[in-house]
């Protein structure tokens, strides 16, 4: 046995040895090159990063390379005892990412702030290895702000949740943010209910495709700057905007939707949007537009006239309290693969007159609470529209108490009461079955 422990450790020692000089041989920069872009199966970064001798013989400056290569934050931190800035969580990770920090307190105390610290700006370099920042920042709530001084790096292709759940962070300086590989921008800037303003007009976004959930939970946000934002191969925008309730106005001009196929929830819950002009949007592949305006409150002027909903199977809540809406005119809506219309203008409260005449109902099950508290609605035309053939109809017309104008067919006499019409209603209803 202790021969044979004799022979490991010479082995061990010939192959430490004849890394030493294979390593002492190396002289030419474009080999090194190569040793960099081997990184991840031979792991030399470590060893020239730390080996000063080693950085000596093979007649290189590491700074050189970081130049082209690193990306270097500058965060501010928003003293928290509990609070995370960093979203390492091992010494493992650390490592595989080969993120470095620059400050007088070792590590951040291992990555953690406390009220103690008294730390002014702290230094981040990112090594070139990254191929994805998704959830770098994710729930760091103690990040007042963060400066992106350096981003050489070209080849980062995830975003997402980058940003998600800083709570405290209420500044981005992305100037040096180079984004033009990204395919993943979902969830980036979740919950972050701080930031009042964003400023992305030098993203370069030709191959983004994913943005969903990207502002959710942005309370404070008040505005955005998309100026030159590109969205041709986009294909999910839902959740979009959801619940930034601080947003009056938003500029989509810069927007092409013609590959978005959910636009589910995309403004919804926009409590103080009172200005959206998306004449521009493409809607001919979306399938979806659960709740896209859902609780829009403070909108009053909405045109869609030009959009295609050949596609769109789902229109649950699409207007649900857009109490300030006066006027909507779907006529050139296509509802021939809508399943689900329930709670679909329920609560617009402002709405007196419309005109679905175009609308038909051959896959339609769900019709429920469809008007219901659509108080100053006077006249509707549902001319095209066979509820006998809807499964689910309770409450339809629950609240209309102004409505004076009905045309509707083939209703069956037996279902008025399950559609808890006015007195009214009733006997528009009946008038047009007796005829």
């Amino acid at each position: 046995m202790k021969h044979n422990n004799k022979t490991k450790n010479k082995k061990s020692r010939l192959i430490h040895v004849k890394s030493k000089v294979a390593l002492e041989n190396i002289k030419s920069k474009y080999i090194l090159k190569k040793i960099f872009y081997n990184l991840n199966e031979k792991k030399t970064l470590q060893i020239i990063k730390h080996n000063k001798k080693a950085q000596n013989k093979l007649d290189i400056n590491i700074n050189n390379y970081k130049i082209f290569n690193q990306i270097e934050i500058e965060i501010l931190p928003e003293i928290n005892k509990y609070g995370k800035f960093m979203n390492i969580n091992s010494e493992k990770e650390k490592v595989f990412y080969h993120i470095y920090l620059n400050n007088a307190q070792k590590e951040i105390k291992k990555y953690f702030i406390s009220e103690k610290d008294n730390i002014q700006k702290i230094k981040i370099i990112i090594d070139y290895q990254v191929k994805s920042l998704k959830q770098l920042f994710n729930k760091c709530d103690c990040i007042k702000s963060i400066y992106f001084k350096k981003f050489n790096k070209s080849d980062i292709k995830n975003m997402s949740e980058m940003f998600q759940d800083c709570l405290s962070l209420n500044d981005i300086n992305f100037s040096n943010f180079n984004t033009k590989n990204v395919t993943d921008m979902s969830y980036m800037f979740h919950n972050c209910k701080s930031l009042e303003k964003l400023d992305l007009s030098n993203f370069n976004t030709n191959k983004l495709i994913k943005m969903n959930n990207m502002f959710e939970f942005c309370s404070k946000l008040q505005e955005i700057n998309f100026s030159n934002f590109i969205t041709n191969k986009v294909k999910d925008m839902s959740y979009l905007f959801m619940y930034c309730d601080s947003l009056k106005r938003l500029n989509l001009s810069s927007f092409n939707t013609s590959n978005v196929d959910d636009m589910s929830y995309m403004f919804s819950d926009c409590y103080t949007l009172n200005n959206l002009n998306i004449s521009n949007f493409n809607t001919n592949n979306v399938k979806n537009m659960h709740s896209m305006f859902c609780l829009c409150k403070s909108l009053k002027e909405l045109t869609l006239s030009h959009f295609n909903t050949d596609k769109v199977t789902n229109m649950m809540q699409m207007f649900r309290e857009c109490k300030s809406l006066k006027e909507l005119n779907l006529s050139n809506f296509n509802t021939d693969k809508v399943e689900n219309m329930m709670q679909m203008f329920y609560e617009c409260s402002s709405l007196t007159e419309l005109n679905l005449s175009n609308f038909k109902n051959n896959k339609v099950k769900d019709i429920r609470w469809m008007f219901k508290g659509c108080s100053s609605l006077t006249e509707l035309n549902l001319s095209n529209f066979n509820i006998n053939k809807v499964k689910k109809f309770s409450s339809m017309f629950e609240g209309c108490e102004s409505l004076n104008k009905l045309e509707i067919y083939n209703f069956n006499i037996n279902k008025i009461d399950e559609a808890r019409c006015s007195d009214n209603v009733k006997k528009l209803i009946m008038a047009q079955i007796k005829k």
